[in-house]
């Protein structure tokens, strides 16, 4: 007997979700499966951290230039900060013989986007930006000190992000830019206080006010 059209029906709306599962399934990882980066402290810590930073106005940005940050060295071996980053907080990472992967998946916890087998349309974000660093404290650092910061890996300094939400926070702190994912807004400022508190940067007033305000209101 031919099948009715309910039947058919039904058949064709079961095919159709196997068939989006198979092709839409690899691009939707679990929530458990975003990474972000290394030691963000807990609310406690970071509060007292916050709390031990020194407060000050910030420093002028004349003199800065990119150059006195020297970015993207080699840390591992003949593997680039950049590329460590990559591999570090992707997922299914396959990198070339000179560390560059190729192909992988990466989440930017800024907007909440996941970018699939195009590393060139992924970028490694500065929490604490090299500018905003040279206005806190930074201008008073050595090239080697500089070096140091714009490629830790082991810190909560280096993020995943969509070009365009780097774009978009710019130099900003976090009373002047917070990511739009909202669901980040808690552990973005940890990562922030702890950057600043490893390197004995200053905070404004400001700044220090929307941290606080964030921790009480998302932490």
């Amino acid at each position: 007997m031919p099948p009715t059209p309910r039947t058919l029906g039904r058949a064709l709306v079961s095919l159709a979700a196997v068939v989006l599962l198979a092709v839409l399934g690899w691009a939707a990882p679990a929530s458990a499966d975003h990474v972000l980066p290394p030691g963000i402290p807990s609310t406690s810590a970071a509060q007292s951290q916050l709390n031990s930073l020194t407060v000050a106005p910030k420093g002028p940005q004349s003199g800065y230039d990119r150059s006195l940050f020297p970015h993207w060295a080699d840390v591992q071996g003949n593997c680039s900060a950049r590329q460590v980053v990559l591999l570090r907080d992707g997922h299914d990472v396959v990198t070339d013989s000179r560390c560059q992967p190729t192909s992988g998946s990466w989440w930017s916890s800024f907007d909440s986007t996941w970018v699939y087998d195009e590393p060139s349309q992924i970028s490694v974000d500065h929490m604490v930006p090299l500018s905003e660093a040279w206005k806190t404290g930074a201008r008073y650092w050595s090239t080697s000190q500089r070096r140091d910061f714009a490629n830790d890996v082991d810190s909560p300094q280096l993020w995943l992000a969509t070009p365009s939400s780097n774009s978009s926070k710019g130099d900003d702190d976090p009373s002047e830019w917070m990511p739009p994912n909202t669901a980040v807004h808690c552990d973005y400022v940890k990562a922030w206080v702890n950057v600043k508190y490893r390197y004995d940067l200053t905070v404004t007033h400001a700044e220090r006010s929307a941290i606080q305000s964030t921790i009480d209101d998302r932490c």
